[in-house]
């Protein structure tokens, strides 16, 4: 096992660093994180999942750059999940810590990767949404398929390259500094710079959909002064400002759930966390989670085309089942008849 500077206020761990971190030390606080990470995981990925099916089979939708960012948000949920939820329960619940250091912060930049790159979809998705309602008659011209396929692949590279730099040397044991007190092996510098880096990512959301509020106000009132000229154009509009009000819930969502871990892991880097506040931080966690299961939803009540796009896979689906049912009382009836003949 590999060892490295540990915490101040972990000292009393003795051998095991990875030990330090593993705050839950009842029973019912390991079965409530159990219960929280497998329902939200579980509901995440289903709706995620959903969301992706439902754009990439319908054609109109697919093709569309805006949609592209979401299924790139989704995705980021699906995968986010999958490894936040594997890892966090294995260590925390399970408490196993026989893995190597490597391994743990492959399991770690898997999921910093997965998350930022979920934030910065939105980032995307309200720049979309920003070019859109600024420049409504270039916008085709602006945003092109290709041009949105380059974004997204820069957006992973980035993500991915800065969710890693731990595992490829940036980390307290290969620097000799001094760990942080939430995550094992992480360095608090690397810590700042990635906190830095969400902020910067949130503040740039916040501007964009600022402007976008800005000029959905706009349209809304010119729809209001000139109905009768209903056409193409005002759909359009009233298209950008829906999913305007889409969006900024979702970053309304975001917000409230990133917001604690965020405050606590700002904390940790200027004062000693206690023993209390690490198990806050255990929880807090879970809300991540919790806002991956909520984007889908928002998707589904707001969006008009994917909400249409769900209505006729139920409708589909109600009719399979129908036929299914319907199918041996006909066969039945075939069989009946034939034996009378």
């Amino acid at each position: 096992m590999d060892t490295c500077r540990i915490p101040a206020n972990a000292s009393k761990c003795s051998g095991n660093t990875m030990e330090c971190f593993m705050v839950l030390s009842t029973q019912a606080q390991k079965i409530s994180i159990g219960i929280l990470c497998g329902l939200f995981g579980t509901m995440c990925i289903f709706e995620n999942s959903l969301v992706l099916y439902l754009i990439f089979s319908s054609p109109g939708i697919r093709k569309k750059p805006s949609y592209l960012f979401i299924s790139s948000l989704a995705l980021a949920d699906i995968l986010a999940s999958i490894i936040f939820v594997c890892s966090f329960v294995n260590f925390h619940v399970f408490n196993k810590a026989g893995f190597s250091k490597e391994v743990f912060l492959l399991q770690l930049g898997g999921v910093n990767m997965c998350f930022s790159a979920s934030l910065s979809s939105l980032l995307l998705t309200a720049l979309d949404r920003y070019i859109s309602i600024s420049r409504p008659s270039e916008y085709k011209l602006l945003m092109t398929r290709k041009r949105a396929w380059t974004a997204l692949g820069a957006l992973w590279l980035t993500c991915a390259t800065i969710a890693y730099l731990p595992l490829l040397g940036w980390n307290c044991c290969v620097l000799d500094s001094t760990c942080s007190e939430l995550f094992p092996f992480v360095d608090d510098n690397y810590l700042s710079g990635w906190i830095c880096f969400i902020v910067v990512l949130l503040g740039c959301i916040v501007y964009a959909y600022a402007h976008v509020l800005w000029r959905a106000r706009q349209h809304v009132a010119y729809m209001e002064k000139h109905q009768a000229q209903a056409g193409k154009q005002n759909t359009r509009m009233r298209m950008d400002v829906m999913l305007a009000k889409t969006l900024v819930m979702v970053l309304a969502v975001l917000t409230l759930c990133w917001s604690p871990v965020l405050a606590l892991m700002i904390y940790s880097i200027f004062a000693r966390l206690s023993d209390h506040l690490r198990k806050v931080f255990a929880f807090c966690s879970t809300l991540c989670l919790l806002n991956s299961m909520v984007n889908p939803i928002i998707y589904a009540l707001r969006s008009k085309e994917l909400f249409s796009s769900l209505r006729r896979v139920f409708s589909h689906f109600r009719r399979q089942l129908k036929a299914s049912e319907e199918s041996p009382e006909a066969e039945s009836t075939h069989k009946s008849s034939v034996i009378e003949t």
